[in-house]
């Protein structure tokens, strides 16, 4: 039956690297993780295709061009909560890139409070948890194709 499955919200990140820095904004009136530093993305709007959202959030987000065809699929990762509601299943899209046009730069002000560059070792805290998760996997070469990432009600990881 329909009703017993699970609504999955799927979302798109990009790891923008220069070099061993990638690039990260602050979040700030968005609601979520306000304060904890965050990777370009967004949820994939319908009929979009996760590449054609994180290019789409590249520029809206960073103000930056992105060629699908220089998008590096980097994890998956299923985020969820157990027991909690169906919205809470997410599947996370994680890409990289080394090549876009345009200089990074806040677009969304009303989201973003600032936006740098940061050594993969020497991040800065708060990362958003899930992301902070993929970059210290990247950071150590131990990258999996697919990541679990179970949380509870608050959104915390517990395995």
């Amino acid at each position: 039956m329909l009703e017993d499955r699970t609504l999955l919200v799927a979302a798109a990140y990009l790891v923008l690297r220069r070099g061993d820095e990638v690039l990260l904004q602050l979040r700030a009136g968005t609601g979520y993780r306000d304060g904890h530093w965050a990777l370009l993305a967004g949820h994939v709007d319908p009929g979009e295709s996760v590449v054609d959202a994180v290019v789409r959030e590249a520029h809206e987000e960073g103000g930056v061009d992105v060629d699908p065809a220089d998008l590096v699929p980097l994890t998956a990762m299923h985020r969820f909560e157990a027991g909690g509601p169906p919205v809470e299943q997410r599947i996370d899209v994680f890409f990289e890139t080394r090549r876009w046009t345009g200089e990074p730069s806040v677009r969304e002000p009303h989201r973003t409070a600032a936006m740098d560059w940061f050594a993969l070792d020497a991040l800065p805290e708060p990362v958003v948890p899930h992301e902070l998760r993929v970059l210290e996997a990247l950071r150590s070469g131990g990258l999996p194709a697919v990541l679990v990432h179970r949380m509870d009600a608050a959104g915390e990881r517990y395995s």
